[in-house]
């Protein structure tokens, strides 16, 4: 039988590379150049296919010559390996490219390898020392320490890194340690083991790609359960060859093979199961030629040792099998694993809610993939972990986001010492109290139980720790409905808001994450002395744009509307020679005013008050009386009103005296 791992061939990265070249590939027109900076990957069959089909490798000395051929009116498209390029290089083309649109530099490094240039540029420079465990003069290699701003040291392995540190004298600088993506998993622990041994001050990046760590680990278990295995890759592939390592140490019959033609089947002889796995370059053309070779010649044991395989590769401990739904019952439930043996989950080894009801959640023919987590050959009983299965999902789901800067939804579990703990998609997130976006010191308990949105800003592989923050996501947010705000805003928009202040001189108003002024002037047509007497913090309250400065970040609000205007209120009610019953407001030597209409008073001159002479206009009229008074007189421009009572009281001679 041949298993092919699962995991076997191009990871993430790679796939994203030979994709888009396979897409220039399909639309090259004339006068179109199409390079690669370097072998795209480490694989020759693929370098070579690549050339066949017209995108040819370059180094750095063609640049120029490239470069010139755009200036001449080529389209050149130069795509840069995936193990990346060193930082002045890039930068250059980057130059290049911006000067000439014909000159297009297409960035194919794996985000993994990124990832660690990042972290060596801004964890290297004055008072640090960077070391990187890895294979000198790789192209990944060469290219993260050309991000180090100062001292940085390459070393193989364990026993070269022991070699230095026992020497070594750093004083008061910090020590950061990082890995090259495909580095063999247990060297990298054990580096990390001796790190901590000499350095007190230490600071170690787990910087080994996910998709590596799972290759390494399943052909390290792969192995062990076959009677040879065959690695596929270049002969100068690094993972191909840690791959190689591993698997030669548990399986003396480990063979490292390029393609289909090298399989040396003399050295396999007679053995009846077959293990694969490939490097991170190697295309599935390949994986699955050489499966096809292998089957070809294993055919005729295929119907011999079906049935022992089905129960001796299938069902082992640590196997991730599937089976159907037979019984449920309130702890637990069996499956059918179509190997004479019966699947049993308990309720432990699920990820449900304690409230939940076994037969809600599973029906009787569901399909349940499940761990193996121990075997009985008396019963034919294999005790199963659906969580353990689940637990690795989720946990690629959260890498995937961490990779993306996706924004993800988090339930708030519960808050811990220094931060909280987040559930996204069943995995636990730490949130740091700086990156909950509360104030410093409040109580982080209030975030228990609420939906936060948030991103994965970090990623532990090693430990399966991951860090989440819900602040770079809301400040992500008010950045961009900052930008619409002021995109957006123009004189007399109307917006509704809620007022977050109050000051002497006004009532500040959220517009929607802006806060514009409504100056005292603008709450009332009538005179007021405070703001809150119009209005008071939370009253959610209409406002439209008077004027705004978007250099200096400012708007004024308008309030009052001319539909409130006591004077239009006035002029529409009433007209010359109209009786209206007012409000003596005030007494003067001269008159009394008297309110007409809130916000609106008419003087009743002291000849207008009676039909006759009066000395005082106090003798007759008081504040707070009310009157019934002709208006004799509108002034349209100085908003004046003249009011009589006189000419109600004996309008003849009023009319004969005029």
């Amino acid at each position: 039988m041949v298993i092919v791992s699962e995991h076997a061939g191009f990871c993430f990265g790679v796939r994203r590379a030979t994709d888009l070249a396979e897409e220039l590939i399909a639309k090259t027109e004339k006068n179109s150049i199409i390079c690669t900076l370097g072998k795209l990957i480490h694989n020759e069959s693929y370098t070579r296919y690549l050339a066949q089909n017209g995108i040819v490798s370059v180094d750095g000395a063609d640049i120029d010559s490239l470069y010139a051929r755009a200036e001449e009116g080529y389209n050149v498209t130069l795509i840069l390996r995936t193990h990346g390029v060193e930082r002045e290089l890039k930068e250059r083309l980057e130059g290049l490219s911006a000067l000439c649109p014909r000159f297009k530099v297409v960035d194919c490094a794996c985000p993994y390898v990124k990832k660690i240039h990042k972290i060596a540029y801004e964890n290297s420079g004055e008072n640090k020392i960077f070391i990187l465990i890895g294979q000198k003069n790789h192209p990944e290699v060469t290219s993260i320490v050309s991000y180090c701003l100062g001292e940085y040291h390459i070393f193989l392995d364990s026993e070269q890194l022991e070699e230095y540190l026992k020497t070594a004298k750093f004083g008061e600088k910090q020590v950061i340690m990082s890995a090259q993506t495909t580095q063999n998993l247990k060297e990298w622990k054990k580096c990390q083991e001796i790190l901590k041994k000499y350095c007190t001050n230490e600071k170690i990046f787990d910087t080994i790609c996910s998709v590596t760590e799972k290759r390494q680990t399943e052909a390290e278990e792969l192995c062990q359960r076959v009677d040879a295995m065959l690695v596929i890759g270049g002969r100068d592939s690094s993972n191909t060859a840690k791959l190689y390592h591993i698997c030669h140490d548990k399986c003396p019959k480990t063979f490292w093979i390029q393609t289909k033609d090298d399989i040396p089947f003399d050295k396999i002889g007679n053995s009846y199961n077959i293990g694969i796995t490939a490097g991170a370059s190697t295309p599935d053309s390949l994986i699955q030629e050489v499966k096809k070779s292998m089957g070809e010649i294993m055919e005729n044991f295929a119907e011999l040792l079906a049935e022992a395989e089905a129960d001796r590769v299938k069902i082992y401990k640590g196997a991730t099998v599937k089976g159907t739904v037979m019984s449920i019952s309130e702890t637990e439930i069996r499956l059918d694993l179509g190997a004479k043996s019966t699947g049993v989950i308990t309720r432990d080894n699920m990820n449900i809610d304690n409230a939940a009801k076994l037969c809600e959640v599973f029906k009787i023919g569901d399909e349940v993939e499940a761990k193996v987590e121990a075997t009985s050959d008396v019963d034919g009983i294999i005790t199963l972990s659906k969580k353990a299965v689940d637990d690795v999902k989720n946990w690629e789901k959260i890498v995937e986001y961490a990779e993306q800067q996706t924004v993800v939804e988090a339930k708030i579990v519960r808050a811990v010492k220094g931060g909280v703990i987040a559930n996204v998609d069943g995995a636990e997130i730490f949130v740091p109290a700086s990156m909950t976006g509360l104030a410093k010191d409040e109580d982080l308990s209030k975030l228990a139980g609420t939906v936060q949105k948030m991103k994965i800003v970090e990623i532990k592989d090693g430990r399966k720790k991951a860090i989440g923050s819900i602040k770079i996501v809301a400040r992500e947010e008010r950045k961009a409905a900052l930008e619409a705000f002021w995109a957006s805003i123009e004189e007399g928009k109307v917006y509704e808001g809620p007022v977050k202040s109050i000051t002497s001189y006004g009532a500040f108003v959220d517009i929607g994450g802006v806060d514009g002024l409504v100056h005292i002037t603008e709450l009332s047509w009538n005179r007021i002395k405070h703001p809150s007497e119009v209005v008071k913090v939370g009253d959610v309250v209409k406002v439209f744009v008077k004027s705004f400065d978007k250099e200096a970040k400012k708007v004024s609000l308008g309030y009052k509307t001319e539909e409130e205007n006591p004077w239009n209120i006035f002029t529409s009610k009433y007209a010359v020679d109209d009786v209206a019953e007012v409000k003596i407001v005030g007494v003067t030597s001269f008159g009394a005013f008297a309110e007409v209409v809130p916000g609106v008073d008419g003087l009743i001159h002291i000849s207008q008050i009676a039909d006759k002479k009066i000395d005082s206009v106090a003798n007759v009229l008081k504040v707070g009386d009310v009157v019934e008074a002709k208006i004799v007189g509108i002034d349209e421009e100085n908003h004046k009103v003249s009011l009589s009572i006189r000419v109600l009281l004996a309008p003849a001679e009023a009319e004969d005296a005029e």
